[in-house]
């Protein structure tokens, strides 16, 4: 944990009760540092006074200069409500000095009694803090913008946080190629209806809320922004904390790093109460020699001061720290897991993977490991997300949209609960990349299968073919996948029928008309007689080596709740009917509490592993919730099979 420590002046600035404008309340400090003069701007609340008949208090903002930074004077209000814009109040500033002007945005109430449609982003220039030219900036709710203090790739930058007032709360992103555009309607209206592309995706849940806190910080190491997260928001037990992420120097959407711990929470007194109790908001920061002065607003009345060590915390999200696999707690010889698993979780800030993000396929091309997941909304309807990794465990991109979505009939949801495109597996045969999912109408499971050039995967053109399904109808069939080679001129399709994986050739994958797959051969069935495997299913499309098929596949056990296991099997290379060799033991198993607890607890499931340098890499949906990666070397895995090399 990064320690932030409060200095003993405060509050620096408190209520002044002889002052009307600010006789209330003096919180949520924005402050910037230019030429050795620190300018703090802080939003004054009054006692209620009446206003078009109303009995209410009024937010303004107010200004005050300082030489260290803790010691401020000469206060004075700057801004106030005169337009209709902002008639009911100028809440909440963020300052940002850029090529020669001081940019202040704020939140301007519009309506009254207070709604989201009026919730909005006021700014307000000025170069003297005298004369202010002023602008409405968003027509939508939101709150909370700062502009970054330098232009990013000769763009305008700021980030501002949507629908504050409409959660799930987002922060975002927004580029501008002139200044004009921080205020133009067109600019807005565009990039509104182009959400997702600008999200910066924080929110860990969607009990929680979060707001932009300070203006970003420029490091030798990315921006740092400092925002507010409030756990737990829409209960009456809501827990204010203050963290920290950083983001990419030339590419802000992009995450390095966050606080695990937070930076600071609600201790003191003046935190603790005040007109609204057990609050710390932050609002301010500055970089001044090594030190963060991190400015924020506590229990909605005062404004305060913590000093941070920078290189601290710049360090300790920079991610420096070498990449480790734990091995099990109790298996021996099994796969060892990626130690900051999970790698990839929900994102609530997007509606159609705000539920769960599990089960993933993969391929390794382009040097990259290229990452297929399912992801599920809260109307539990299911599509499939991608990701990409350089090194395997940290993603490098993920992408703000579905790549694939539900659009024949025998997948669209037709009564309430699970539907859609589930559990893919990839498989590439010569350019043309074959995804294999189950198919759900919320009644019966079958297989289905699309494809696109691996060309236009590998450039996010996602063109793909259309669906077919290939099993019969009201016949329970999943987990499928083709092998990445014809055995003897026939392609070679595994599913899962009747709780088993079974096997089936075909001359193509022309599936026309009432054309399914019908008889198979089982390859590997249930033992009735064993307490602990009830169903088996494929993990992944067999990876050829040179002593055969190398199958990864789940078994659940018997007893209800099941418990998923993950085991191999070795199949015959020109025949792979014919099982030469089982585990017969389990290599990997629920043991960590992102596979203990979920939406369906106790599970592993993976649905595909690359073979890269003698190493499987394997990843699996963990509590079908979440997606994570373990690895194991091949020549333990053939050990297990009483294969020595």
């Amino acid at each position: 944990m990064v320690q932030f420590h409060r200095i003993n002046e405060n509050p620096i600035i408190a209520p002044d009760k002889s002052v009307a404008w600010e006789a209330s309340a003096t919180f949520n400090p924005s402050v910037v540092k230019v030429d050795n003069c620190f300018h703090l701007l802080y939003r004054a609340q009054s006692l209620p006074m009446e206003l078009e008949g109303i009995n209410m208090p009024i937010s303004s903002i107010g200004y005050a200069t300082s030489v260290n930074g803790i010691a401020f004077s000469d206060r004075r209000q700057i801004i106030k409500p005169e337009f209709d814009w902002e008639r009911y109040g100028c809440e909440d500033p963020r300052i940002t000095f850029c090529n020669g002007k001081y940019y202040i945005f704020y939140t301007a109430l519009s309506t009254y009694p207070f709604s989201a449609n009026g919730i909005r982003i006021g700014l307000a220039i000025t170069k003297d803090f005298k004369t202010f030219e002023k602008h409405p900036v968003t027509g939508f709710n939101s709150k909370a913008m700062a502009m970054f203090p330098e232009k990013i790739n000769n763009k305008y930058a700021a980030i501002l946080t949507v629908h504050t007032d409409l959660p799930p709360a987002k922060i975002a992103l927004a580029l501008f190629d002139r200044e004009e555009d921080l205020w133009n309607e067109a600019f807005w209206i565009n990039w509104y209806s182009n959400l997702n592309q600008h999200i910066i995706s924080l929110l860990r849940d969607s009990n929680d809320h979060l707001e932009v806190g300070a203006q970003p910080i420029k490091t030798d190491k990315g921006w740092l922004m400092i925002f507010s997260y409030i756990e737990n928001y829409f209960t009456d037990t809501k827990h204010f904390k203050i963290e920290a992420a950083l983001l990419d120097m030339e590419n802000p959407l992009k995450i390095i790093g966050r606080t695990e711990e937070p930076l600071l929470f609600p201790e003191k007194e003046y935190e603790l109460h005040g007109e609204v109790s057990n609050i710390t908001f932050p609002s301010g920061a500055v970089l001044d020699n090594k030190n963060i002065y991190l400015y924020y607003g506590a229990a909605d009345t005062f404004s305060c001061l913590a000093i941070g060590d920078a290189q601290t915390l710049i360090e300790k999200l920079s991610l420096n720290e070498p990449i480790q696999f734990n091995e099990s707690k109790w298996i021996r010889q099994g796969f060892h897991r990626y130690h900051r698993n999970p790698i990839i979780s929900p994102r609530p800030e997007f509606e159609w993977e705000a539920m769960a993000t599990f089960n993933p396929a993969v391929i390794y091309e382009d040097n990259k490991f290229h990452i297929v997941y399912r992801a599920m909304s809260f109307e539990m309807t299911s599509v499939f997300g991608y990701a990409s990794s350089s090194d395997g465990v940290h993603i490098d991109e993920r992408l703000p949209n579905p790549i694939y979505e539900p659009t024949a009939n025998f997948e669209r949801k037709l009564r309430p609960g699970n539907s859609g495109c589930e559990d893919p597996r990839l498989t590439l045969i010569d350019n043309e990349l074959y995804m294999f999912y189950t198919a759900f109408d919320g009644y019966t499971p079958r297989v289905a299968f699309t494809s696109i050039s691996i060309a236009d995967f590998i450039n996010r053109h996602w063109n793909w073919k259309s669906p077919k399904v290939i099993t019969p109808p009201n016949i329970p069939d999943k987990d499928a996948c083709v092998l990445s080679k014809k055995i003897k001129g026939k392609f070679m399709l595994f599913h899962r029928m009747n709780d088993f994986i079974c096997l089936n050739a075909a001359d193509d994958l022309n599936f026309e008309g009432d054309r399914w797959l019908n008889d198979s051969t089982a390859i590997i069935k249930p033992r009735k007689s064993y307490w602990d495997n009830s169903k088996f299913g494929i993990a992944g499309p067999p990876i050829e080596i040179k002593q055969g098929w190398l199958m990864l596949y789940h078994r659940a056990t018997l007893p209800s709740p099941s418990v998923y296991k993950v085991e191999a099997a070795l199949l015959d290379l020109q025949d792979p009917s014919i099982v030469l060799a089982q585990t017969d033991a389990t290599l990997l198993e629920p043991e960590t509490c992102y596979e203990e607890k979920g939406i369906v607890p106790n599970v592993v499931f993976p649905c595909g592993a690359v073979l890269l340098n003698g190493m499987i890499h394997l990843y699996y949906g963990g509590g079908d919730r979440v997606v994570a990666v373990a690895r194991m070397e091949l020549k333990n895995i053939l050990k297990r099979f009483g294969i020595c090399e």
